[in-house]
């Protein structure tokens, strides 16, 4: 029987944290969408700042001798690809976490409504319950608003990506050519 006790007191202590993370997560994700949604204005009206400043760190790389320079564009490539994935393995954390913290958020207060409806209390099982299901909705919705943006995010990377490797491809076809 103390396990149970353990258990249940150490699962009390999470709900604050679990809830608390779950509101940082639908914070920063907000801000995540706002930015996103930004990046779009500026990706219509023809703006591509990270794309750009990967094709400048492309030109400083192309200029000195022509010895190593696939190499030397190979590696801004991988950088800006690095730098990519970093920014978007950041939302992919909320795509998992937000969901994961949702359950928790439920299965906390579940064991509270049950010991309500145990003992005969409706407002405590009522209160739980609206804890409990309101944990989860909003974790989902996390999940689901991290998954958009991470689709939209990576189609842009993509291209953006594209353009660096055929612009490098480019300046190697470019430099081989001269001499």
């Amino acid at each position: 029987m103390w396990a149970k006790a353990l258990l249940s007191q150490l699962a009390g202590v999470l709900f604050l944290p679990v809830t608390f993370a779950l509101l940082a997560i639908v914070a920063w994700l907000l801000v995540q969408l706002g930015a996103t949604l930004r990046e779009a204005l500026e990706r219509m009206i023809g703006r591509r700042a990270r794309r750009d400043a990967s094709l400048a760190d492309l030109t400083h790389a192309a200029e000195g001798p022509v010895d190593g320079l696939a190499l030397r564009l190979e590696a801004r490539v991988l950088d800006a690809e690095a730098a990519a994935q970093r920014r978007l393995n950041a939302v992919r954390f909320a795509i998992k976490v937000g969901p994961s913290l949702g359950l928790m958020g439920t299965l906390i207060p579940m064991s509270a409504a049950l010991t309500g409806l145990a003992k005969g209390d409706l407002p405590s099982l009522a209160g739980n319950m609206v804890i409990a299901f309101s944990s989860t909705v909003v974790g989902i919705a996390a999940g689901v608003v991290a998954y958009v943006l991470t689709l939209v995010r990576e189609d842009w990377t993509r291209r953006d990506l594209d353009a660096l490797r055929l612009e490098a491809d480019r300046r190697l076809q470019a430099a081989e050519a001269r001499g």
